[in-house]
């Protein structure tokens, strides 16, 4: 037996229980995992609440790392005493151990601890999509990204001014406006103070901006839209503020023909060459300091729903951990 963070109910953090849970079977293509590092992100919340429907009970978590403690007999590339890591379009990382997929984890090198890599796999291979498959930012760009001081907003955020963009940075508050500007953006909005538009229009001079990259989705979409240049590029990933409500077509027209798409990163690493090649992308801007992690807070994973809590109240910089 292990310990885990399971769901019976959906609703608010409250209904986050650590309880004892039954060993899970090891598949003949399968791991197990004894997970030393937990991340935590807005999508586990989202299926706390039942915005995104999952089955009960339930045990959330989409991203975890720790090392291998038995392979199935199919299992040649990975070993017992591995450390590896994974960003698992199922969910279940919320637990002590975990049985996975081979093909669903990454070995990491030794420049990358456990914790940076349960810190960085979901949120870092959502960036590294985002930028680099989903839009493919080029330098001299200007970029609009929200929630900047976020897991996902500050690795995104140095990876673009590595590639020599323009960012300009939403953030909620001015201490998180203060790390933004320590990690390289250009100009950084505090959102609710001024016309988010019309300040991006003066610090473009009218133009606009290439991408919006927006993970808050209801409170902020017809804002974002209104930031971008004719042909512009809307990448809504995110719910944060609740859904984005039906939208006409002709909204998208009348804004200069813009697009909107709305991704989701394990639909860019079906196959385990496209999630290779993320991860050794991100890797290696992690090991080059181009993108520096930030793990802004952590709790016992006991604690999970203080975690929630927090991060649903944008009390939360950077990444955060559960520690099993």
């Amino acid at each position: 037996m292990s310990k885990a963070i399971c769901i019976h109910a959906h609703g608010g953090p409250e209904v986050l229980r650590f309880e004892e849970v039954a060993a899970e079977p090891l598949g003949a293509r399968q791991v197990r995992i004894r997970q030393t590092a937990v991340g935590v992100n807005f999508i586990d919340t989202y299926e706390r609440t039942w915005l995104y429907p999952s089955k009960l009970p339930a045990i959330l978590g989409h991203e975890a790392a720790g090392v291998v403690t038995g392979v199935g007999s199919l299992v040649t590339k990975i070993r017992p005493g591995d450390r590896v890591a994974y960003a698992s379009n199922g969910a279940g990382a919320y637990a002590e151990q975990r049985v996975i997929d081979a093909s669903r984890v990454v070995p990491l090198p030794a420049s990358v601890t456990e914790q940076q890599a349960a810190a960085m796999m979901l949120k870092g291979l959502t960036a590294w999509f985002l930028l680099r498959r989903c839009y493919r930012v080029r330098a001299g760009e200007s970029v609009l990204l929200h929630s900047a001081s976020g897991g996902v907003g500050l690795i995104a955020l140095q990876w673009a001014v590595s590639l020599g963009a323009h960012v300009i940075a939403v953030v909620s508050s001015d201490d998180k406006a203060e790390v933004a500007r320590r990690y390289g953006a250009a100009d950084v909005i505090v959102s609710g103070r001024e016309d988010l538009a019309e300040r991006v229009r003066t610090i473009t001079k009218r133009r606009g901006v290439s991408v919006v990259y927006d993970g808050v989705g209801k409170d902020t979409f017809f804002a974002s839209l209104d930031c971008l240049m004719p042909r512009g590029m809307m990448v809504s990933y995110g719910n944060a503020s609740g859904p984005v409500p039906p939208i006409a077509p002709l909204e998208l027209t009348k804004r200069g023909s813009l697009y909107l798409t709305r991704p989701t990163l394990f639909h860019y690493i079906v196959k385990p060459s496209s999630l290779a090649r993320g991860a050794s992308s991100l890797f290696e801007m992690v090991a080059s300091g181009k993108v520096k992690l930030r793990i802004g807070q952590s709790y016992p994973l006991a604690e999970a729903a203080q975690a929630h809590r927090d991060l649903e109240a944008r009390k939360t910089t950077g990444s955060t951990l559960l520690i099993p």
